[in-house]
């Protein structure tokens, strides 16, 4: 597939994120955590071209696409959206079929240099917690693989969860919950969001205000989905999204982890549609 279909699918991905009512997270509807809607239109753009850029290696295009966000909007608004979305551009390129085996051969490629750029770009990005200190802290060259990494850090981060995986949870549970959103009467984006959220603590949410609080979203996740299906009425589905939006923010809480999946998964189906 040309890169520039590959980046057009990235782009697409990001934007149908951000368009949806996202309950907790910056969206069409309602700004937050500091950040608004046209920081991450933004990163977007500025993002696609490394991260889609047949010539450079994974690392590079981790942090190319990290280095110019940070340059055109001073803060982190797309670590996870690209060390998920990089290794599905690199697998797109490949041809049209078994998307989720290229990427698997993406991920089981990468090297000690890729490993050190993506350690880079993650210092850069600083997302409060990731990478810290202990034995693998992301601000020194790195010991061991991303890889391995990664593996050691799947337990508690769903991005690395992802990278030992295969892309499980995209491709099982994210692209489904796009697919039967018809069925929900809910748009693709917010159903695959829900789904993320609804099914494990959000590791974002984890890392910065502590697991029983990740859990406890979850659970409000869950009781928000049953809500929703139970009426079929669309101003009455946007007020219990907004009113969960607005009491997640009220509390500071950001689900970004189910965003990032979200973003992915939008774009591994944008790309399958394109391939078919």
């Amino acid at each position: 597939m040309s890169r520039a279909r590959i980046r057009e699918a990235y782009e697409y991905a990001c934007e149908q994120e951000i368009n949806a009512l996202k309950p907790g997270n910056v969206h069409r509807f309602a700004d937050g955590h500091g950040m608004e809607v046209a920081h991450f239109l933004t990163s977007a753009a500025v993002s696609s071209g490394p991260l889609t850029d047949p010539t450079l290696s994974l690392g590079k295009r981790i942090l190319g696409a990290v280095l110019a966000t940070h340059a055109a909007v001073g803060m982190n608004t797309n670590l996870g959206i690209v060390l998920l979305g990089a290794p599905i551009a690199a697998a797109a390129e490949s041809g049209p079929a078994h998307l989720r085996a290229n990427i698997g051969k993406i991920l089981d490629s990468i090297t000690m240099d890729d490993t050190a750029d993506i350690f880079e770009a993650i210092a850069t990005a600083n997302p409060g917690g990731l990478g810290d200190g202990g034995e693998n802290d992301v601000r020194e060259p790195p010991k061991i693989t991303l890889t391995e990494a990664m593996r050691e850090a799947a337990s508690r981060d769903r991005i690395a969860y992802q990278y030992t995986t295969g892309y499980q949870d995209i491709f099982e549970l994210g692209i489904p919950a796009l697919k039967a959103s018809s069925d929900e009467g809910m748009s693709p984006a917010i159903n695959a969001y829900l789904a993320f959220l609804a099914s494990f603590p959000d590791s974002h949410v984890a890392r910065k205000q502590g697991l029983q609080v990740a859990k406890a979203v979850q659970h409000e996740a869950q009781e928000i989905q049953s809500s929703l299906r139970a009426t079929s009425q669309k101003n009455l589905q946007h007020d219990l999204l907004l009113a969960f939006d607005t009491s997640l923010k009220s509390r500071d809480i950001n689900p970004g982890t189910s965003a990032d999946l979200t973003v992915a998964s939008l774009f591994v189906q944008r790309l399958t549609e394109r391939l078919a």
